[in-house]
Parts: structure tokens; C-alpha cells; sequence
């Protein structure tokens, strides 16, 4: 016992060095901050990434360290750093705009988007729905419009803008589905427009690695500025028409959260206690469980305005009711080499990415497993 305890204070003094070189570290962070800050530099670098974190799995492996141990140590500590890098703001790509105004601003999404312009030099203000009694004197003289306000609001919102636009302005939009907001945009001004679609949520800390997607409306010349500070936050742009966005955001949300609320609600039908649950499940099991959760600690009028977007959400979800019973069949009959074809061709389907999934899938079990 005596030796074991000597053993663990040389350990806890290691682990003090640790926390001293992290310090150091974070520091390190702080200025580089503060220079991209003055440059105009992007959060994330996608190549500077790639290539320390190559660098450094080399020497951990040349010093018997696993080289997977170092690179998710340097993540996380990286994750921290983009975090830490907002705190210094951004340099304002157009210094010309004057005034942006936020339509909706006081919800989650708008107030994050708000904070980010803001902390990039840009007057921000808030239309919120209490506010249109003061909507000229709010909208007056700006040269930026952002809507982010509820799916089933945002036609009348955009609509009920148009008294107040001018040709020199900037509309856009926040909303999660881009067709329809898009052409709306299109049809009430007659100035530049572009259609957003920030794929996060509003408790994000840092931009770093979040994807928005742009859907080009009108005189993309007038708004590549907004798209480059938005990148400069550290966000990955990427451009699709709203019509194949709509489609893939079938799949991607309608689908996806339609599933995941069949299966809370499925599972708080049964006759089993989730702490019983949670206390026998593998790593993977949790994380399924730890999905479905996070969907019931959201609002569930999004959801149900997601799902209830457009008819072909429905005809999806319809398809997944004939799968399950499909696939139901396979075990009412007994065909097991029925359902082992049928899991081949899906194998085939999945391709090349089965592998990766399983590689990222195993990183994210690991992480789930060191919280239990």
C-alpha cells in the first residue's frame, strides 16, 4: 500500500504539471485570438487542424504514447479554444452596414445570431413580436433584415415586412426549410435576398465546424460579405439550391425526428423504469437513449412544425411505417436468410461510409462510457 501511494502522488503531481501546461496552453489560445481578431482570421482553419493534429500523433507514436489518446486530448482542448477565441470578437467584414435588425431577435436562434453580428462590430437591433407598433422606427435606415422567427410564422412575417423594405437592403432568413421563405423573399423585395439555414441549434458555444447552408436568391454580389463573416465565426458554408435542401431536410430532420419521438413515445408506454434502463444499457444503447431524451428537453411545437411541413414529409414517414412492417416480417415468418439479404443490400448501400461510421461511432461510444 505504502508503494501504491507513492506511485499515485507522483501520478497527482503529473497530473498538476498537466493542468500548469494547459494553463500555458490557453493562454497561447488567448493571444492567437487576439491577432485574428485584428486580422480578420478565421476561428477554424480546417488545414492548421489537420496538420498538428498529424504532427503530433507522429511523435506520440515515436514515444510509445497511443496516438489516439493525444488527438482526443488536443480536440478537447481545441473545442476549448474555439471557444475561448469568441471572446474577442471578430473584425467587421463591411464596415458600410450600418444597422442590422433582427426580426425575431428575442428567441434562441435570432438572439445567437444577434450576439455574433454584434460582437462583430454591427449595430443589432430586435423586432420581436411585440415590437411592430415600432416598426418603422426599429426598421428605419437599415441595411440588413434577418428573419429567424417559428416555421408557421415566417411566410406572414416576411409578408408582413414589405411596407418597410427598401431597395439598397439585405432580407434573409433563418428558417429550417428555404423554399417557400425563399421565394417569399423574392416575390415582396426587390433587393438582395438569400436564404439560411444555420444546421445547429442555439446552444452552441462556438461556430467552429457548424455547417449553414446557403441558398442563393438575389444579387449574390450584395450579401458575400455577410456569408464571409459568417465563415470568419469559424462556420462551414454550403450551397444548395432550396428545392434539393428541402428534400435532403426530409431525411435529415422530419424523418429523423419523427423516429426518434415514435420511439420516447413507444418507450413510456412500457412497463420499464428508465433508471433500469439506463443501469443495463451498453454504451451504444445509451447514446440512443440519450437521443430520444434530448428531443423531449427541446420544444415540441418545432417539431411537430418540422414534421407537419409539407406533404411529402408525411409520404416519407409513411414509407418508414411500410419498412418496420416489412421488416417485422421477417421474424412473424422465420425467414432469417430473407432478413440477412435484405441487411447485405443496405450494407451495400451504405458503402465505404459503414466503415467510417463504425470508426466515429466508436470514439462517440468511448466518450459515452467515460461519463457512466
Amino acid at each position: 500500500m505504502n508503494a501504491l501511494t507513492q506511485i499515485r502522488n507522483e501520478i497527482d503531481q503529473l497530473d498538476q504539471q498537466l493542468i500548469e501546461l494547459f494553463a500555458q496552453r490557453l493562454a497561447l489560445v488567448k493571444k492567437v485570438g487576439e491577432v485574428k481578431h485584428k486580422h480578420g482570421l478565421p476561428i477554424y482553419v480546417p488545414e492548421r487542424e489537420a496538420d498538428m493534429l498529424a504532427a503530433r500523433r507522429e511523435e506520440a507514436e515515436k514515444m510509445g504514447v497511443p496516438a489516439d489518446l493525444i488527438e482526443d486530448v488536443l480536440r478537447r482542448l481545441m473545442r476549448e479554444s474555439y471557444t475561448s477565441e469568441n471572446h474577442f470578437g471578430f473584425k467587421t467584414v463591411n464596415p458600410d452596414i450600418k444597422k442590422i435588425v433582427v426580426v425575431g431577435g428575442t428567441g434562441k436562434l435570432g438572439g445567437l445570431f444577434a450576439r455574433f453580428l454584434r460582437s462583430s462590430g454591427y449595430q443589432v437591433e430586435i423586432l420581436g413580436r411585440k415590437d411592430w407598433q415600432s416598426a418603422d422606427q426599429i426598421l428605419a435606415n437599415s441595411d440588413v433584415v434577418i428573419v429567424c422567427v417559428p416555421i408557421v410564422n415566417t411566410l406572414e412575417t416576411i409578408e408582413r415586412l414589405k411596407p418597410y423594405l427598401t431597395p439598397n437592403m439585405l432580407l434573409t432568413d433563418l428558417t429550417s426549410v428555404k423554399r417557400q421563405p425563399l421565394e417569399k423573399m423574392l416575390e415582396v423585395h426587390s433587393g438582395a435576398v438569400v436564404g439560411l439555414h444555420p444546421m445547429f441549434g442555439p446552444d452552441i458555444a462556438s461556430m467552429a465546424k457548424q455547417v449553414v447552408v446557403r441558398c442563393d436568391g438575389r444579387f449574390p454580389e450584395r450579401y458575400q460579405w455577410l456569408i464571409d463573416q459568417i465563415a470568419m465565426w469559424g462556420a462551414k458554408i454550403y450551397q444548395v439550391d432550396a428545392a434539393e435542401h428541402d428534400h435532403s431536410m426530409t431525411y435529415i430532420q422530419a424523418l429523423r425526428h419523427f423516429s426518434t419521438f415514435a420511439n420516447g413515445l413507444h418507450l413510456s408506454k412500457q412497463p420499464v423504469k428508465l433508471a433500469n434502463l439506463l443501469a443495463l444499457s451498453s454504451p451504444i444503447y445509451r447514446l440512443e437513449l440519450a437521443m430520444i431524451g434530448r428531443l423531449f428537453a427541446q420544444d415540441g411545437g418545432l417539431y411537430a412544425d418540422i414534421i407537419m411541413d409539407k406533404p411529402e414529409n408525411l409520404a416519407v414517414i409513411e414509407s418508414l411505417k411500410q419498412s418496420y412492417e416489412e421488416s417485422l416480417k421477417f421474424f412473424e415468418t422465420g425467414d432469417k436468410q430473407g432478413f440477412i439479404d435484405a441487411f447485405e443490400k443496405v450494407h451495400q448501400w451504405f458503402g465505404d461510409y459503414s466503415e467510417l461510421f463504425m470508426k466515429e461511432s466508436r470514439q462517440l461510444l468511448q466518450q459515452a462510457n467515460d461519463l457512466r
